[in-house]
């Protein structure tokens, strides 16, 4: 059975193109051009993937992903945008985003993402997922239902962030550079960014109840990475 994706951009030439560019990498594809059409394909065709435009007519995309993430949706997806800024690749990723390339950008560059994107999203092994909950500090994590406990609050996570909390866990003191975690969770060496592990940290801290200022669990090692104190 072929993966199938779901491709929303409104640009004309782009999605023509991306079609063509997936149809030949092996995938089925569908795709629409309005942000409202959006949430009904994803649920009548359910996708492996979805490739999601900002500027979008009707819902944005980022009202998109936050609508998804809501309804507990985990397909990976990857965010397609013509702004640089730094800011708006950040709201994405904290809207629940998995990945992004900025327009415009090469197809070995968006292949290369793709295919990071989907190792990542891979099922855990049946021993890994079976390996059952985890504390760190006040928080419980619970691979299997990618969720944080800390007293009355439930956090929900992404894939990303458990699996990053899973390899911190296994390794507790232990100092990874920033390379070798974006290597280790995100799959890519060449194309990752230090700001995208920073931003998952951040979200992390909020879940896991260690305050930023002084964090007693996910520490920052400055000048090289992070390491996990229990």
């Amino acid at each position: 059975m072929k993966n199938k994706v779901l491709i929303v951009e409104d640009d004309a030439h782009i999605r023509l193109g991306l079609e063509e560019i997936l149809t030949g990498d092996g995938w089925e594809v569908r795709s629409c051009d309005h942000g409202s059409q959006a949430l009904a394909a994803a649920r009548e065709f359910q996708p492996g993937l979805i490739l999601l435009d900002i500027m979008l007519p009707g819902l944005s995309g980022y009202e998109i992903c936050q609508q998804l993430r809501g309804a507990k949706v985990l397909t990976p997806i990857l965010m397609l945008t013509a702004k640089s800024q730094e800011i708006d690749k950040v709201v994405g990723l904290e809207l629940g985003a998995d990945d992004y390339v900025t327009k415009p950008f090469g197809v070995r560059e968006l292949l290369a993402r793709i295919h990071a994107l989907m190792r990542r999203a891979r099922p855990a092994p049946p021993e890994a997922a079976a390996g059952g909950t985890f504390q760190i500090g006040a928080a419980q994590i619970d691979p299997r239902k990618y969720q944080v406990q800390r007293g009355s609050e439930v956090f929900e996570l992404t894939a990303k962030e458990l699996k990053l909390l899973q390899l911190l866990h296994q390794h507790p003191g232990v100092v990874f550079s920033r390379d070798q975690l974006l290597n280790e969770v995100w799959g890519y060496r060449y194309f990752g960014t230090t700001r995208t592990l920073d931003q998952t940290i951040v979200q992390l801290r909020k879940k896991l109840g260690d305050p930023a200022a002084a964090p007693k669990h996910l520490q920052t090692v400055h000048g090289i990475g992070y390491r996990l104190a229990i």
